[in-house]
């Protein structure tokens, strides 16, 4: 089960690897890499994982940007955002936080609207907890909640059929017994994808996606969840400014995370998507897209 938990927090999947801009900033210990789109207010989007790039999300970005400056970012270590050292030291939610603030202070913008995807709407919670102020909005899309309550109600694999957890099971042996080929990595995502899904439809989308974490960043990551008990709670309850929480209504996130973060937010939408799980600009688009492109339009407004 823990090898499968720290794959929970998966990527949006883009359709295109064009952008508007791309962009490189040094920090202390190392590089980040930011990618913008479109024009008029800041909305920076922070992908899952923890330990994949943000390239999945640039259809999403893609999407968003006719009204907007979409805003993209490698998480440290992950992507083109190259640490000059990966450890327990490097990789914590403090200093991806003040990552962000490097790059909204870089692009020159007083404040942004705030979107994070699954494990990105953890890291989008704990910034709005420490920088309020510069958050005009902010946008919780299947997000794994404000503390770590995730960790007791999350069963990736309960939803899969009899023959894709046998399969699973058998790939993931062979990978941890050393096959480390593409092949055997590709396989093990084939049989993992229907666990975010609401049915098949994109499962060669999800299964490639899956191939492309770095393990020892999602690693470093939970551990230092863990090590300064992730609980947002308590500064959330004083954000009056208006938030969206969204996800599928089948999604593996247990509908009361969406629900409790709905109840401590004082100004919250929360939309649940039927005949949709984890991925719902894959899954629903027109509803996903809408409820994001009305939120936009009442933050703007």
């Amino acid at each position: 089960m823990k090898s499968l938990l720290v794959l929970f927090f998966t990527l949006c999947l883009g359709c295109s690897i064009l952008a508007q801009t791309q962009i490189e900033l040094k920090i202390s210990d190392g590089i980040l890499h930011v990618t913008t789109f479109g024009e008029g207010p800041a909305l920076v989007v922070i992908n899952g994982g923890p330990g994949m790039s943000s390239n999945g999300f640039v259809g999403l970005a893609e999407s968003l940007c006719e009204t907007n400056t979409v805003i993209l970012f490698d998480q440290r270590g992950t992507g083109k955002s190259v640490m000059n050292e990966v450890s327990a030291k490097t990789i914590t939610m403090d200093l991806m936080v003040a990552d962000m603030e490097v790059i909204r202070k870089n692009l020159g913008f007083e404040e942004w609207i705030v979107m994070g995807h699954s494990f990105g709407g953890m890291l989008a919670s704990y910034y709005t907890s420490k920088f309020p102020e510069r958050v005009k909005g902010l946008i919780l899309s299947s997000s794994g909640g404000l503390d770590l309550s995730l960790l007791n109600t999350l069963n990736i694999t309960a939803r899969l059929s009899q023959k894709d957890q046998d399969s699973l099971n058998f790939w993931n042996n062979k990978i941890r017994n050393g096959d480390t080929s593409f092949h055997a990595s590709l396989q093990r995502g084939t049989y993992l994808a229907p666990a975010y899904l609401y049915d098949n439809t994109h499962r060669n989308k999800i299964a490639q996606r899956l191939t492309e974490g770095n393990s020892q960043i999602n690693s470093l990551v939970w551990q230092n969840l863990r090590a300064i008990n992730y609980d947002c709670k308590k500064e959330i309850e004083t954000y009056k400014k208006p938030v969206l929480i969204i996800q599928g209504a089948q999604d593996i996130i247990d509908k009361n995370i969406a629900t409790s973060s709905h109840r401590l937010f004082s100004n919250s939408d929360l939309v649940f998507i039927d005949n949709c799980a984890h991925y719902g600009w894959l899954e629903q688009p027109e509803v996903y897209y809408g409820s994001l492109n009305r939120f936009l339009m009442k933050v703007a407004g």
